[in-house]
């Protein structure tokens, strides 16, 4: 595996046992080239402070391909709104929260408008039949806002560790094989 590989994570972290902290340590098993950056203040998560964060580290870093997890997914789209971020082969949009959220802790973030360039030259949204932060309408609508493709995972929560999304080898197989 050559690409190098960033890992965004959302509100809280995702500490093991999320599949993203899994994956992390199995890309770097492989010697693979992996970056997954632990946000300050991810209980308390502030847009301007998190954008910051994420530029730094996207300059330093330079990935081939990120993969954003919820909140991460809506601060891609504030950096994609900005256009102060360079374009990367692949973007993984997973589990990403309603675009009219209204959880109080995370107002800074909303509304948002979708980007019309999301800085990749290949996209896939992943969307769950049961996620709690976006219905599988609004997750259409997302889509055709995007003009992406998308992947529905039947029932799988928040596709994270409270759904049993510990571990998750499709995600492995897809980044190591492309």
């Amino acid at each position: 595996m050559q690409e190098k590989i960033l890992l965004l994570h959302g509100w809280g972290g995702s500490d093991f046992p999320h599949w993203q902290s899994w994956l992390a340590g199995e890309i770097a098993k492989e010697y693979g080239t992996v970056s997954f950056p632990k946000i300050h203040d991810s209980e308390f998560p502030n847009k301007d402070d998190w954008m910051l964060q994420a530029k730094k580290h996207l300059k330093d870093f330079q990935p081939d391909i990120v993969i954003a997890h919820s909140l991460a997914t809506t601060l891609w789209f504030h950096l994609c709104n900005e256009g102060a971020i360079r374009e990367v082969k692949k973007l993984y949009l997973v589990a990403p929260p309603s675009l009219q959220c209204e959880i109080q802790e995370l107002q800074t973030f909303f509304p948002l408008t979708p980007p019309k360039n999301l800085y990749a030259q290949e996209v896939l949204l992943i969307t769950s039949t049961t996620d709690p932060y976006m219905t599988p309408q609004e997750a259409k609508e997302l889509q055709n806002a995007l003009g992406i493709e998308m992947k529905v995972l039947e029932s799988a929560g928040h596709i994270n560790a409270d759904s049993n999304y510990g571990e998750w080898p499709w995600m492995l197989h897809e980044i190591t094989n492309t």
